[in-house]
């Protein structure tokens, strides 16, 4: 019987198998006694996914749960972390006993596996920054790897693990690196104004309060309104084009990052092509922010693709610009 395949969409889609496990040993059981049916998808909480259709095959679950000290010293800790714990709750976790380095991504959704594959950012902040090693099992052999973090290639929403080759890997466990006296990271404007507004002091507590806020304010609940946060992720241009663009609109925001090139604002280029509140049968763009497409109800996973592809295609006609999914589809 075929099993409903969890995900923040909302959309009613189905696994011809739908496995969880609770750790490395009954995963390798699992392959061992081949009671895998291909193709293979391994899943963290469905936030990061749109299904256009039913998968044909086995959809796999991390419930690898636990969060422990590997090393410390008196200015850093070296956590180990199971796949399977929501984002949020290490990040509160962490918070709460004052060890700095992913409060700015406070409330993101997902687990701590697929924020590695992802490498999630919000507010100036990577979870790459304080990854130091990453482990798995290969779907095929049962075998475990790992791999350190220049090892994981990050960059702006990319690791290896997003090459397709990689799909054979599951995520099992994470070790990240923490500062127990590092300053908060408030590089992003937005974030030191929200803290400002709070008129709070600026200790861990605090900047993480202030995410939050500036996420509810402009990002709607999966659990009462289906979507995936950032539909599409930022697009880099070269300098030059940044600044053609720049010439002929003025107030488009654009961003230096690292590697020389220049980020450009998804969200600003969307709203300017006048997609913001616009919708295609109950698969809309969401009125606070564009970046973000919704299921008001009843939209299926084809209807939402339907309405990205109608939105690159306007941004690549006024602007000269493509826009990559964020999202995974299948």
């Amino acid at each position: 019987m075929k099993q409903q395949i969890p995900n923040t969409f909302g959309i009613k889609v189905y696994a011809n198998q739908l496995l969880h496990y609770r750790s490395v040993e009954e995963l390798q059981t699992l392959i061992q006694h081949k009671q895998l049916t291909a193709p293979l998808l391994h899943i963290g909480a469905g936030s990061n996914l749109l299904f256009t259709r039913d998968f044909e095959g086995t959809v796999l679950h991390s419930e690898i749960r636990f969060i422990s000290v590997k090393e410390e010293d008196e200015e850093q800790v070296l956590l180990r972390v199971g796949a399977g714990i929501c984002w949020d709750e290490l990040v509160e976790y962490a918070v709460a006993h004052g060890w700095q380095g992913i409060e700015n991504l406070s409330l993101i959704p997902g687990e701590v596996g697929s924020a590695a594959v992802q490498n999630i950012g919000a507010y100036g902040a990577e979870v790459a920054d304080v990854i130091y090693r990453v482990h798995g099992v290969d779907l095929q052999t049962g075998e475990l790897q790992s791999w350190s973090r220049a090892e994981c290639r990050y960059s702006y929403r990319y690791s290896l693990f997003k090459q397709p080759e990689m799909k054979r890997f599951a995520l099992t466990e994470v070790e990240m690196r923490l500062s127990k006296s590092g300053t908060p990271n408030l590089s992003y404007r937005g974030l030191a104004e929200q803290l400002a507004r709070n008129a709070a002091p600026c200790t861990l507590q605090a900047v993480r309060q202030a995410v939050i806020d500036l996420r509810r304010s402009k990002l709607p609940d999966p659990a009462e309104l289906g979507n995936a946060g950032s539909f599409f992720t930022n697009p880099m241009v070269s300098p030059q084009q940044a600044e053609a663009l720049k010439q002929r609109y003025p107030q488009l925001p654009v961003y230096p990052t690292e590697g020389g090139n220049m980020k450009l604002s998804a969200g600003w280029l969307i709203e300017q092509c006048g997609w913001k509140q616009r919708s295609i049968g109950d698969a809309a763009v969401y009125e606070k922010q564009a970046l973000v497409l919704i299921n008001r109800g009843n939209a299926t996973g084809a209807d939402i693709y339907h309405l990205s592809e109608e939105i690159i295609r306007s941004v690549e006609e006024k602007f000269g610009v493509h826009l990559v999914r964020e999202v995974n589809v299948f």
